[in-house]
This record gives C-alpha cells, sequence and structure tokens, in this order.
C-alpha cells in the first residue's frame, strides 16, 4: 500500500460513500502492485457495482485527464501518493434521453 493520506481533490459523494471509495483503493493497494493499475481499476470498480449497484467506471494512473458525464452523488477524484483515481457512476445527458424517445415517438407514429 502507499504511504500517506489520500487527497480528495473533487466529489459529490456522500461521506459514506466517499469511504468507501478510500478503503476499496487502499484494498487495492494491499492487492496489487502500483504498476497493475488496470487491475486496481477494475477491483475498485467490481466492488463498487457490488456494493452500489451496477454502472461504475474507474480509471486509475499517475497521469491522465478527462471530462466525464456523471450521476448526481457519484463521482470523486482523489490521489493516494502520486496514483490517482477517478470513480464514478456514468449517466447520459438528458437531452439524449429526449432525443432518443423524440426519435421513437416519431418512428410509432410512422409505423
Amino acid at each position: 500500500m502507499l504511504e500517506g493520506k489520500a487527497v480528495i481533490g473533487e466529489t459529490d459523494m456522500l461521506k459514506t460513500m466517499q469511504q468507501d471509495a478510500l478503503d476499496l483503493a487502499s484494498k487495492a493497494l494491499d492487492f496489487f502492485d502500483v504498476t497493475e493499475a488496470i487491475e486496481i481499476a477494475r477491483f475498485i470498480k467490481k466492488e463498487f457495482d457490488r456494493m452500489h449497484g451496477p454502472g461504475w467506471q474507474c480509471i486509475v494512473g499517475t497521469d491522465f485527464g478527462s471530462f466525464v458525464t456523471h450521476c448526481c452523488g457519484c463521482f470523486i477524484y482523489f490521489c493516494l501518493g502520486n496514483m490517482a483515481i477517478l470513480l464514478f457512476r456514468g449517466s447520459a445527458a438528458p437531452e439524449a434521453h429526449e432525443n432518443q424517445f423524440s426519435a421513437l415517438e416519431a418512428a410509432k407514429a410512422k409505423a
């Protein structure tokens, strides 16, 4: 495990869910070497899916950028040492749902 305390950069999660994320990251680093970013991400994602329902995405690394759409209350970005972890539950933009349903209704009307 990396020594030191996790530093949360950005989050909109409840404190209990934040703690779950930090605990799982720490546990993942007990199981995997810091060079195994994919395995760490897989572990955190699968455990979060199990604990909080499906749809979680996890990105782990030392240098990455991101721009994501997420469900409200389901986003955390934090660092453990020099390793950054982004965990979120994905969400389609509301416009995408509206356009999808408009297209569906139009198709039904033509049928």
